[in-house]
């Protein structure tokens, strides 16, 4: 379901929900200041479009009372708070969870108090009291199982009551949300794990949380796992500057994570109140759930015990507005964006395909490769792979039957540049120029060509492809080879390759799922990393600086060249494109907003390392809506059959592959209609030219 909100330039439109986790300055026993701090933290969340505030364990009376909370005067002053708490907020669209002790049935709750618009939703008390070392809460608290029912009075209101509720925006898709208290997380199964299994989305923790040498790590280790393991956000705040120093200290840590992923932290140890805010993408969350078949299965395990699980529905209310996004989108997805990261990731990259190739050699008993080089990009990239397989079996790169097959529109710079990289890879090089064999065959089909018209359609074009593959194909036989594949994830996914007896067809292909993106990034690696020779790192780079073109057809009386880019788009931007559509399934809105938000300027974040100033482009919002309707059709509608009889190739990256045994099993007679018409509908203005 898509959310209610319809402006494209809000996040709220997209999925995406803001969220704060709070830490207030509190004083200890004073619950008007703490409720004062409080209600002045909530406007501003709400100021700043947040859907939810969540702040420390018992932050309206301080959590380091001790036996004070045994007192009259501070419990009845507390709830006196709370009323002023939500007097006062309830006018916010904001979702508030605060913590406060209350009595109920005769017992002392340490709990959190879920407020909207200045009604309470409900209280949900601490499950799992610390009886242990400095912690000695059993002395004044009972605990979530001491409940002895489901609804309690407060402010003059029954409420829900219990750890067994999950708050659900009725006009924001993917939000349920559901409280934890501080040692909740520490337990072997956490309230939070049910929860998640019964549908929450949010999952949050009030925490008090003294610090010593080394908790901080070990909280950020505990936050990251619920948030992996549960599929979930998990927002997590301990109380900061206030708190008693008579025996303990406190850091004011917070942090907030989805899926595994840290968005948020806070300064630690800070004087000052925070309010660490991060937009949640509550649609990935919500698509991991659906396509991982284990956590379903968890669901089923557990049936009984989740289906108890109580729902209360509010609506949320948020205004429609201007809520641009506040989180990194990196450019590149299948590019390692941490530069700490990158020789591990491209590492990785090369290992996989070499691994890939490697065996399917051993086990064929094949020693040899047959590989056409045609001085792009992807043949450089196979070429290198092929090469590292021969070091790894301990069989000599002469063993890489290379070979450039020049055709009708072949450059002499790609030409020469192919020449030199079989070179100065020691691999055994020879050249077959295809026109004659291709004369041949468009004289025998009648095409114009053959009779001097300068006719340059797909026939001619396929008519070459066809050539080099049928050649690469006949001399693996003579010579008892492989053929090795060099067609990227990119051009399968555009379709941008000819079928059959042409280059999407190979023994086995360890490009295919490497987008043309990664294959740059891993190029540019392989020249940093100073394992190749100053002659093999030269024509890299020119390879590197190479317009991509698969130069089928001869350049015009201008000059100008056969471009890729001109017909299928950017490979840079369709990438992008190709990544969100496949990885997340998210609508085309979706990935045009978020598609703006990391093209939009090309000064704005950072670049991977390497890239080169002068490459570095923006492109306006006519100008992907008019590329992602070029990807959207040729994706759906067009290119479907040649993925469904792509041959074996190994699955590099997360990102996924397109493999029919593998990531994607999709018709190849499906329509992109629905595609094309969410994107018309749901993204604003025209589609614009480059």
């Amino acid at each position: 379901m898509a959310s209610s909100h319809r402006r494209f330039d809000s996040i709220y439109t997209h999925g995406y929900g803001r969220l704060c986790a709070c830490v207030p300055r509190v004083k200890v026993a004073d619950p008007s200041f703490n409720a004062a701090s409080t209600v002045a933290l909530a406007h501003a969340a709400a100021a700043d479009h947040a859907a939810l505030a969540v702040f420390p364990e018992m932050g309206l009376s301080g959590y380091s009372c001790e036996d004070l909370f045994h007192q009259d005067a501070l419990l009845d002053s507390t709830e006196c708070a709370l009323a002023t708490v939500a007097q006062q907020t309830a006018d916010l669209p904001t979702l508030l969870i605060v913590g406060a002790p209350l009595r109920f049935q005769a017992r002392l709750f340490n709990c959190a108090v879920v407020l909207h618009r200045g009604k309470i939703l409900g209280v949900v008390p601490k499950s799992f009291l610390p009886n242990y070392r400095e912690f000695y809460e059993k002395r004044q608290f009972s605990s979530a199982f001491d409940a002895l029912g489901r609804e309690v009075r407060l402010l003059g209101n029954d409420v829900p009551f219990g750890a067994d509720l999950i708050f659900e925006a009725s006009d924001l898709a993917g939000f349920a949300l559901h409280v934890e208290i501080c040692e909740d997380l520490w337990t072997p199964i956490p309230p939070s794990s049910w929860a998640a299994l019964a549908g929450a989305t949010v999952l949050t923790n009030l925490s008090a949380s003294n610090i010593t040498i080394g908790k901080a790590a070990y909280r950020r280790e505990l936050c990251a796992n619920q948030s992996g393991r549960c599929v979930a956000a998990y927002l997590y705040t301990a109380a900061g500057q206030g708190e008693s120093t008579t025996d303990l200290a406190w850091d004011g840590h917070a942090v907030i994570y989805e899926n595994g992923n840290l968005l948020a932290q806070s300064e630690r140890f800070s004087t000052a109140e925070q309010r660490l805010v991060a937009d949640i993408d509550l649609d990935r969350l919500r698509q991991e759930r659906m396509r991982l078949t284990s956590f379903a299965d968890s669901v089923r395990a557990y049936h009984d015990r989740l289906a108890a699980f109580r729902r209360v529905r509010f609506d949320l209310g948020m205004p429609e507005a201007s809520v641009p996004l506040r989180r990194t989108v990196g450019r590149f997805p299948y590019v390692p964006g941490d530069p700490r990261e990158r020789d591990n990731r491209c590492f990785e990259a090369y290992n996989i395909q070499v691994g890939g190739l490697a065996q399917r050699l051993a086990a064929t008993g094949i020693k040899k490769v047959v590989i056409g080089v045609s001085g792009g990009l992807d043949s450089t990239q196979a070429l290198i792979v092929c090469c590292r397989t021969m070091d790894r079996l301990g069989l000599p790169r002469q063993n890489v039957l290379a070979y450039t097959l020049p055709g009708f529109a072949t450059s002499e710079q790609t030409r020469a540049n192919a020449w030199r990289l079989m070179k100065s890879l020691g691999v055994s090089a020879e050249e077959i120029d295809i026109r004659t064999a291709s004369r041949q065959m468009l004289a025998d089909i009648k095409h114009p060509f053959a009779s001097g018209h300068a006719v340059h359609d797909v026939t001619f074009e396929n008519v070459q492809a066809g050539e080099r593959t049928s050649h690469l194909f006949r001399l693996a036989n003579r010579h008892s080879a492989l053929v090795a594949g060099t067609g990227d994830l990119s051009e399968l996914a555009l379709g941008w390759n000819t079928y059959g007896v042409g280059d999407q067809m190979s023994h086995y292909n360890v490009n295919a799922s490497v987008p043309k993106t990664l294959v740059q990034h891993l190029i540019r690696w392989e020249v940093d990393r100073g394992e190749v020779s100053e002659e093999a790192k030269a024509v890299l780079r020119e390879i590197l600086n190479t317009e991509i073109s698969p130069e089928l057809v001869p350049a015009s009386s201008e000059g100008n060249i056969q471009r890729s880019e001109d017909i299928v788009g950017p490979y840079e931007l369709q990438d992008f494109h190709l990544y969100y559509t496949l990885r997340y399934g998210f609508r085309p809105s979706k990935t045009a907003f978020l598609a703006l938000h990391a093209w939009g300027g090309k000064d704005r974040g950072d670049w991977p390392p390497g890239f080169p100033p002068g490459a570095r482009r923006q492109y306006t919002l006519p100008q992907i809506k008019k590329w992602l309707r070029v990807f959207l059709h040729r994706f759906f509608a067009i290119s479907q059959f040649k993925r469904s009889a792509m041959p074996n190739a190994p699955k590099v990256g997360s990102g996924g592959s397109l493999s029919p045994r593998g990531d994607w099993r999709a018709p190849s007679d499906s329509d992109a209609t629905v595609w094309l018409a969410e994107l018309d509908e749901h993204v604003p203005g025209p589609v614009g030219d480059e």
